[in-house]
């Protein structure tokens, strides 16, 4: 079988998909689970969106709208962004796949930074390239260290901002010294995939870059976090109009579904839904920090709706140790953070399970 693929994909190492909450259920015996590990909204998806859903289904024998013009053009009017610069993807993941498959050669460089969303070394590879690795310093991203690693063969800096999964950030000022020292013919990509949740005043935006003509600036946002409509699969890229006409020629025609459209431009709106959604996260990353210090373990303040735990021991055992109890978190080990679980804020009762049950597990009950 060998001889049918090449030898940068023969390397992959897959992206580790959690399994289905109803499959861990029945392989382990447990009942009533809750999932504190995919950074999933709480509160489940935007009431307005289920609604707007529910109204479009009698249409499902069309087919899409291949432009998602009704959701680019509110997009556009919402966060001043120019129409022809935005693409819509399935899922801000298209994006990044559709950027590296759209602009980059094998002899191009790309800058990622380490621990962070491991999809953009797995797409790099895939196409050949050889992802240049710069790790992170206390947790957090140090742009000196990015603008050492760049030459006149970088051609993409993917930056996660806030980063998963630290939840670091990115100041303006940081962005704009990094920025003007770019090589012109650079693609920065902020994806900001959880940016509803920030709370510092100072953190850049990357709808102020879109305009700048080399380098370029991408920022990618998605609706699978804060709108809770992660089972849609439907993100953007906000992008020079140039960028997004050569990503345009390679994107396939109906890659966002109709009712993925639909829900997002229901959810947009929804300011009511997303104030309760931050309160729901702020406050329960407070509660959450408190009772991981009551227990003296190390954590890693965040700006997303996740943070880390440092549990000085294999985060595999603490993760199996925690489904046996049926709370699922994420062992970082796949990151390089081989003692460390990621937790993202649940619902005030699903908080408290957790700690629970995270003090039996370590023994401190």
């Amino acid at each position: 079988m060998e001889h049918l693929v090449s030898e940068n994909i023969r390397r992959l190492i897959p992206y580790p998909p959690g399994k289905p909450l109803e499959e861990l259920e029945r392989e382990y015996g447990i009942k009533g689970s809750i999932k504190l590990a995919s950074n999933e909204n709480p509160l489940g998806p935007s009431p307005k969106a289920v609604e707007a859903i529910k109204k479009a289904l009698g249409k499902l024998h069309r087919y899409p709208d291949g432009s998602g013009y009704y959701l680019r053009r509110r997009l556009s009017e919402k966060f001043d962004l120019p129409f022809d610069g935005i693409v819509l993807g399935n899922g801000s993941n298209e994006i990044i796949d559709l950027l590296i498959r759209t602009f980059l050669t094998p002899e191009d460089e790309v800058i990622v930074t380490e621990p962070s969303f491991l999809v953009y070394r797995l797409m790099v590879q895939a196409i050949g390239g050889e992802p240049i690795s710069v790790p992170l310093k206390n947790f957090a991203l140090d742009l000196n260290d990015v603008l050492e690693k760049c030459t006149d063969k970088t051609k993409i800096v993917f930056l996660n901002n806030p980063n998963n999964p630290t939840g670091s950030t990115i100041t303006a000022e940081e962005f704009r010294s990094f920025f003007q020292k770019l090589p012109s013919s650079t693609i920065v990509v902020l994806d900001e995939a959880y940016i509803e949740f920030v709370r510092q005043n100072d953190v850049v935006k990357g709808f102020e870059y879109v305009g700048n003509e080399g380098p370029f600036v991408v920022t990618l946002r998605t609706f699978s976090k804060a709108y809770g409509l992660a089972g849609l699969r439907i993100g953007y890229g906000a992008m020079h109009p140039l960028l997004a006409d050569y990503i345009n020629r390679v994107r396939q025609p109906f890659n966002a579904n109709s009712l993925a459209q639909i829900g997002a431009l229901a959810a947009l709106d929804d300011e009511d839904f997303m104030k309760e959604t931050q309160k729901t996260v702020w406050e329960g990353l407070g509660y959450l920090y408190s009772e991981v210090e009551k227990m003296g373990l190390e954590y890693v303040p965040s700006e997303a709706n996740f943070f880390l735990i440092r549990v000085n021991r294999d985060a595999k055992e603490i993760y199996e140790a925690m489904l046996r109890k049926g709370v699922i978190v994420r062992a970082m080990n796949a990151y390089g953070l081989p003692d460390y679980i990621r937790v993202n804020v649940g619902k005030p009762e699903e908080n408290e399970r957790f700690v629970s049950a995270f003090r039996e597990v370590m023994g401190l009950a």
